[in-house]
């Protein structure tokens, strides 16, 4: 029997993971705000209550105004009549170039954790503390300030990575690459990511997502969260709930299958070396686990998922060093 587990990166007797399943109970605020008409989605309502599930401590009145303060500053140096792509070339110099419309401090590429490890660096309120950011908090808070200041921004998905997405006067849509503060033509995303042709073909990736859909791309760091705790029933639940919203998401679909193999790994195979050990009364529960675990990858292999391959993570890696050098080369 082959299990399938993800580099991230129920057929008889295990319930669902749904209102019956204790860990759907926490999610009720996420929930909430998915069940709203899609413009009326605040995203940065919507990345706090996630980010408070994460870490409870964080003082959501504090980063709220911390996000006023950065569209006032971009708003004071928008020029009158400014077309949406003179104001979102704004707010990237805003953000990205320093000066005093941030205290000299701009928001740079975090190179210590390019592969973003550490799940504190993905909050919205760490990174606005330290500046230093990944391709989950940059998109965020780029879509969250655009979308405040009025301009036709949302999120996008690539592999293992998070973008924007701006929709031009002309109604054709523009790839913000807020990693680098600049912008990426889809064809550099499939090349680079190896995006399948079956993937573009099922719309998985480089399309441009509703604000619920911007929802469920978030929460994929409380799955983490949840991943890292142990809290698999949680972690399944937040998973189904994404999915409920976009049947496409493959990141949830991934956290679903490890969550089930790591279930599994804990009731059966920790406890029983020899699966001919198994007591008769768990047989059903045994072979369920492990149908949910390679059901899920299936499901997003057949759309177009394909695992990440050692090439592109060390292709990655060796930019980042290159670029590591060349920031030390300025200083």
């Amino acid at each position: 029997m082959r299990l399938i587990v993800a580099a991230l990166a129920c057929l008889l007797a295990l319930p669902p993971a749904s209102a019956s399943n204790p860990g759907s109970a926490r999610l009720d605020p996420i929930a909430s705000i998915l069940e709203r008409p899609d413009g009326q989605i605040d995203l940065l309502e919507a990345k706090l209550a996630i980010d408070r599930l994460i870490s409870p401590e964080i003082d959501a009145e504090a980063v709220r105004l911390q996000i006023d303060a950065l569209v006032t500053s971009v708003k004071g140096r928008i020029p009158a009549g400014a077309s949406n792509l003179a104001k979102l070339n704004v707010l990237l110099s805003t953000l990205y170039e320093p000066g005093p419309w941030n205290g000299g401090r701009p928001f740079q590429y975090d190179l210590d954790d390019p592969l973003g490890r550490n799940l504190q660096n993905k909050l919205l309120s760490v990174y606005l503390t330290t500046r230093k950011g990944n391709c989950v908090s940059m998109p965020i808070l780029f879509a969250i300030v655009g979308q405040r200041l009025g301009l036709p921004v949302t999120l996008a998905t690539a592999p293992s990575h998070v973008l924007v997405k701006f929709r031009g006067d002309d109604g054709a849509w523009l790839n913000v690459e807020a990693t680098a503060g600049g912008f990426k033509y889809d064809s550099s995303y499939e090349r680079e990511t190896g995006i399948s042709p079956r993937a573009i073909e099922t719309g998985i990736y480089l399309r441009p997502l509703s604000r619920r859909e911007s929802v469920t791309v978030m929460m994929s760091s409380l799955m983490e969260h949840y991943g890292k705790a142990g809290l698999h029933a949680q972690r399944i639940a937040a998973a189904d709930l994404a999915l409920k919203v976009d049947p496409r998401d493959v990141v949830a679909m991934q956290h679903k299958g490890a969550a089930y193999y790591l279930m599994f790994q804990e009731k059966f195979v920790s406890r029983y070396p020899d699966p001919n050990q198994i007591p008769a009364d768990q047989r059903a529960e045994f072979f369920s686990i492990s149908q949910e675990n390679l059901r899920w990858y299936a499901e997003a292999e057949r759309l177009g998922w394909t695992p990440p391959s050692e090439e592109q993570e060390a292709r990655y890696l060796e930019s980042i060093r290159r670029e590591k050098e060349s920031r030390e080369a300025r200083r």
